[in-house]
């Protein structure tokens, strides 16, 4: 494949409705800074966007929470957020925000093109409507019982009791936040762009073009919105806040905000060109431009199905990629910012960085762990004994103690300078860490342009590994005393420490998309410029040239303290909240467990239990969670109507055998009756799983 001309790389816009914590740093922003950071020291023409997405519910529900506008909401948490980004050494070329004129404007060009072409559609739907407040309600405007869990705080988007996610309509005795009172139902009129008539497209790009060099987890997701048939999707909604919809007959209607969202990746690009004098379309319309996404798991469908539909049809290029983490979660637990389970980038920031000691040595150290941790096939785990382990047994145990002691044996040992290196000498160890200095460059760069980032810093670390064993082996302070007695001595100090020296300036530019203030404090101790950081010089062992005086050594990162480790989790543990419901006497660190109230045995021979195979599984018209099943009980087939369709695709559960709630009430959910409950389990990560017999029995079995 030939080289793009040029790289446009997008990091998912944060929402401006709070402080972003470690795991959103993990999952798009570090690893997009790491890949761009490494096409920066290839000279690659690269722009680096991003900005705080600041439309949509979120912000004005956040806003009466801490009883000021809309407007303070977004101008708070960006600057908030867009200083935490710079105080963690990422990198943006850009950090732009879709309340800015340039994107509302941006925005309302890209419907208008899409609507005159053809490409929307309007329908009359009905949606629940505050009469007290005379406004139609989104979502999380709405709260009832939860039909999952009987809990009466549940909102229309999720109970944040067990975590089930909801529709509006599956709510029980649903009431407005705004007014208390119970909504009706009334019509409205909105524009959709219909999905479904880009599945097959979307099926020949994704798995026809790219199943095999995306990531699985971002592929097997997409397969899963396309088999389950794509609908139309509203890309107008009513409220007061937000991108008006440019049209007269759409008066107090705006664009959903997962409509404007990704078009701030365009209009940032549009006001990163005006601002360095450049042309902004050829990085949106020139097929020599690789476009790469970097995104969380719940970024998926819109970045790989809903927003490539967009760009298609308005005429710009695809992504390349979609490089999309799983989630990291803490200390045992999932994060969590309505229990306070989380480590904000701020606290991280201000515990760590800005104290004494702290600074950008501790940034990298963050860094380092993340990337260490990485969830790129799988989630993940951040425990602050873990981030200790990191640091203090790799960071400053391998890495740090190789170049130091490299730097300090050659002030000690070659009158601090660059020493000669004596080739009719070299030994067959001596050959071998030169090699393996080239054999590391081709492999950190494949892993790189693999988005491995994880395996890729492996290979720098055991880099620095080979070093220290290298330089174990060599022994020049068991040399040093044997000067007078053997003639070769100091042309084996030499060598070794040329060699190491020559490691050192290598390990600079390989640590550099990983950890960049490492490698700006290391060439300052090689006196060097940031020219040498550049990638055409990675594998070179004639970079410091000989008789060239270098600085004396600075460690490069500190230990951290059992008491900082302690400190954390014990703030971690009083900091945080229970679940709704949930004891607040429950251990912090621990998964918390509600128990309900004591029942007798009369009350569970009330429950009737049977196994049964569900024979057809189809995704509900409109509701992104649902799944219709057919499900056969032996004496007869019902339908079910499940929350499962985020955990589940319908093709992978038919044929399965499962628990169901044979004589609950029948309820509509969609328009559908719904004849029994089945029933699930829910792990820690919030995964959900089947209660299923060991092994298939007759459907009708009776569970007692």
């Amino acid at each position: 494949m030939n080289e793009p001309k040029r790289y446009l790389i997008t990091a998912a816009l944060p929402y401006a409705n709070g402080l972003k914590h470690i795991g959103h740093l993990a999952g798009a922003y570090l690893p997009a800074d790491i890949y761009v950071r490494y096409l920066r020291s290839r000279k690659r023409d690269v722009a680096f966007v991003c900005g705080s997405d600041e439309h949509g519910t979120a912000i004005p529900i956040q806003a009466m929470k801490e009883g000021t506008t809309s407007q303070a909401i977004i101008d708070k948490y960006h600057n908030l957020i867009k200083e935490n980004f710079r105080d963690l050494s990422i990198s943006f070329d850009i950090y732009h925000r879709t309340s800015s004129p340039l994107h509302h404007q941006t925005s309302q060009d890209f419907f208008t093109a899409l609507n005159n072409a053809g490409e929307l559609e309007t329908k009359e739907t009905e949606q629940y409507f505050d009469e007290q407040a005379n406004t139609f309600l989104a979502d999380r405007y709405i709260k009832g019982t939860c039909p999952n869990c009987g809990f009466d705080g549940a909102y229309g988007d999720q109970c944040e009791k067990c975590g089930t996610a909801l529709s509006p309509d599956e709510l029980i005795n649903p009431v407005s936040t705004l007014s208390g009172q119970p909504p009706i139902k009334k019509k409205t009129t909105h524009w959709y762009l219909p999905l479904n008539r880009h599945e097959e497209f979307l099926r020949n790009w994704i798995i026809g073009e790219h199943e095999n060099d995306w990531r699985a987890n971002v592929v097997g997701q997409c397969k899963s919105w396309l088999d389950g048939g794509l609908q139309p999707r509203a890309v107008t909604r009513d409220l007061d806040w937000g991108i008006k919809v440019p049209l007269p007959e759409a008066d107090g209607k705006v664009l959903y905000v997962w409509f404007d969202a990704p078009i701030g990746y365009i209009s940032a690009t549009k006001q990163w060109a005006i601002d360095n004098n450049r042309e902004w379309e050829p990085y949106w319309q020139d097929k020599d431009t690789k476009l790469v996404h970097f995104i969380g798991k719940d970024n998926i469908v819109f970045h790989c199905i809903i927003f490539p539909v967009m760009l298609k049809l308005h005429g710009n290029i695809l992504p390349a990629n979609v490089p999309s983490n799983e989630f990291l979660n803490l200390e045992g637990d999932k994060m969590s910012t309505s229990r306070n389970w989380k480590l904000d980038m701020q606290d991280y920031i201000d515990d760590f960085v800005k104290k004494e000691n702290g600074g950008p040595q501790l940034v990298d150290a963050l860094r380092y762990y993340l990337t260490q941790i990485a969830p790129e096939t799988k989630d993940s785990e951040f425990t602050w004994k873990g981030y200790q382990d990191a640091v203090n047994n790799e960071l400053v145990a391998i890495f740090g103690n190789f170049v130091n002691r490299a730097f300090v044996l050659m002030h000690k040992l070659t009158n601090g300078k660059v020493p000669p290196l004596h080739t009719e000498i070299m030994d067959d160890r001596d050959n071998a860490i030169i090699a393996a200095i080239t054999r590391s460059k081709s492999n950190i760069e494949n892993l790189l342009e693999g988005y491995k980032f994880r395996d890729a810093l492996f290979e720098v670390i055991d880099l620095s590994r080979s070093g220290n064993k290298y330089m174990q082996e060599k022994e020049p302070w068991i040399k040093a005393k044997k000067l007078a007695e053997d003639p070769l001595a100091q042309q084996e100090i030499d060598n070794t420490l040329h060699i190491c020296l020559q490691l050192c300036a290598n390990l600079a530019i390989f640590i550099n998309p990983f950890l960049p203030n490492t490698a700006q404090k290391m060439i300052h101790m090689m006196k060097v410029v940031d020219k040498m950081l550049e990638w055409e010089n990675a594998g070179k062992t004639k970079l410091l040239s000989v008789g060239y005086s270098l600085r004396a050594p600075e460690l490069l990162f500190r230990k951290i303290e059992d008491m900082e480790i302690q400190e954390q989790i014990q703030k971690l543990q009083n900091n945080s909240t229970p679940s709704p419901g949930v004891s607040a006497a429950a251990p912090a660190q621990e998964k918390q467990v509600e128990l309900k109230a004591t029942i007798q045995f009369d009350d569970f021979a009330k429950i009737d239990l049977k196994v049964g195979t569900i024979e057809t599984a189809e995704k509900v018209e409109k509701a992104d969670k649902l799944l219709k099943l057919s499900v056969n009980l032996g004496f007869e087939t019902r339908t079910i109507v499940s929350g499962i369709a985020l955990h589940f695709s319908p093709d992978e559960i038919v044929g399965k055998q499962v628990v169901v709630v044979t004589n609950l009430a029948p309820r509509k959910m969609r328009g559908i009756e719904s004849n029994g409950m089945i029933l699930m389990a829910e792990d820690n990560n919030g995964k959900l799983h089947f209660i299923s017999p060991a092994s298939v029995i007759n459907p009708g079995s009776g569970v007692s």
